[in-house]
């Protein structure tokens, strides 16, 4: 029986797919039938990346927990599927390098202002204006906190935190940020001199590829109780950041690849794919792993920090508002490895979490999710396309049992850039954002393209799917006014 003939359907939105071939426990999509069946037209390629095959290559990993799991959004990644969560024993699982990924904690910061569409609609090419000449954006560009080597350090092990002592920032900011912006564990001295060096003077930087600054309007709210906690309501207008640890994420990637590459034959670890380089959780090369991507995520917090900070100066400039006005929603982190307490089978344990291209979700109650939002769980930020929508939407308790509280991170890609390059025209999207009343600028024209909204799944449809599955619940649809892209 083939790998596709083995994916059963188990519900409207819910498919799984036994364990066989190695696989030790099962996997499972959650997705409607068309992102499934685009699934299955790319497994049918055997010289292709495969979401499913990257799903079941999971799945066969040492001391994997319950299903290895890939969410609405899910297309294939490097190793690990994006929209995947992998969970692991700690004594007896690993630690995959694929499963975090290349930019470490990338992730969305959702900033609130007391600005209402109506007050923007006019000057929303001057406030887009200001913001593209404020935050440095780009391939190679470089922020305007210059810090020396040593200080970089102190980013590494501090994140978020040290930004806001650097006078970067409200001491709010942390507590609507996840880890309150600064990750345990970090070593600097897990980290090569060389991502060092590329990042000192990439803090404040948004990038390039798919990462923006969106100024956006709250288009319908969907869930009342849980905008009210959140302090978002219809017509509010809101700035969305979505960036990661640029240059540095990345080159910890590509370092521990070959670092790690050894691992598997030193422990007697069969892995399914080269991709899947891992180590124990406990070992030495486990260990030196985590305190590096530590590192990336409390960079990735940092640089959102002082974008945010940019971002209040501007907005303060060209509307006319005191910079404390404007809020941090949440900032949360779509590609990290974090120590977790979950109940398994009713026990409650402490677990390896891997999500690729996914966030928490964690449901009502959590102890770590921030009092304001205690009651209904922390947000989820969604990013779609620059032409759609995004969405703010919360964890639910059955979340927390079905996929380790997990959450979607955004629409998905439908094609890959190189695929989007052919089959869309720059100056048409351009054009066509312009009619829908989104403003775009750009420093790159080429990734227009790249970027197109046709590139994504229908963020509406993947959003109805991680509802209808009960495990993420919308809570409010963002649409853009104004994207502001490197």
């Amino acid at each position: 029986m083939s790998l596709l003939d083995r994916l059963e359907r188990v519900g409207d939105v819910e498919w799984v797919l036994p364990p066989h071939d190695g696989m030790l426990v099962a996997g499972r999509i959650y997705a409607d039938g068309d992102t499934v069946d685009q699934l299955r037209r790319e497994a049918a390629d055997p010289a292709g990346w495969s979401a499913i095959r990257q799903l079941k290559h999971v799945a066969s990993l040492p001391g994997i927990v319950a299903p290895a799991v890939a969410l609405p959004d899910v297309h294939p990644g490097y190793g690990f599927p994006i929209g995947g969560v992998g969970a692991f024993d700690l004594d007896e699982g690993v630690v995959v390098v694929g499963g975090v990924g290349f930019d470490i904690n990338c992730g969305v910061r959702l900033l609130r202002t007391p600005l209402r569409q109506r007050d923007v609609s006019s000057a929303i090419d001057r406030i887009a204006m200001d913001l593209y000449k404020a935050v440095p954006a780009g391939l190679g560009s470089k922020g305007a906190l210059r810090l020396s080597m040593r200080e970089i350090d102190r980013v590494l092990r501090e994140g978020a935190q040290y930004v806001v002592h650097l006078g970067s920032g409200l001491a709010s900011d942390l507590e609507y940020t996840e880890e309150r912006g600064q990750v345990d564990g970090a070593d600097p001295d897990a980290v090569s001199a060389l991502a060092k060096q590329r990042q000192f003077q990439q803090v404040g930087t948004l990038g390039s590829g798919n990462h923006y600054l969106e100024v956006q309007t709250v288009d319908e709210i969907i869930e009342p109780k849980a905008a009210t906690a959140f302090a978002v309501s219809a017509g509010q207008v809101v700035v969305s950041i979505h960036t990661g640890s640029r240059a540095l994420g990345h080159q910890i990637g590509q370092d521990y690849l070959k670092e790690m590459a050894p691992a598997p034959a030193k422990y007697g670890i069969r892995i399914p794919d080269q991709e899947m380089v891992c180590a124990p959780v406990r070992s030495p090369d486990g260990q030196r792993y985590l305190a590096a991507v530590a590192c990336g995520a409390n960079c990735a917090f940092a640089n959102r920090q002082a974008i945010a900070h940019l971002v209040r100066m501007s907005l303060a400039r060209s509307c006319e508002i005191a910079p404390e006005t404007i809020q941090t929603v949440y900032d949360i982190g779509h590609n990290h490895v974090r120590i977790e307490e979950h109940v398994v089978d009713g026990v409650p344990r402490r677990l390896l979490v891997h999500r690729k291209g996914a966030t928490r979700a964690f449901g009502p109650g959590r102890a770590d999710t921030p009092v304001a939002y205690r009651e209904v769980g922390h947000p989820i930020l969604v990013g779609g396309t620059m032409g759609t929508a995004s969405y703010i939407m919360h964890g639910t308790a059955a979340g927390m049992e079905l996929c380790f509280g997990s959450g979607i991170h955004g629409a998905g890609r439908a094609l890959s850039r190189n695929q989007a390059i052919k089959r869309f025209r720059s100056d048409q999207i351009l054009s066509d954002l312009a009619a829908a009343g989104i403003r775009l600028l750009t420093h790159n024209k080429r990734g227009i393209a790249e970027e197109a909204p046709g590139a994504y799944k229908d963020v509406d449809r993947v959003v109805r799917a991680a509802a209808v599955a009960g495990i993420n619940v919308p809570v409010a649809r963002l649409r853009p006014l104004a994207v502001i892209k490197g």
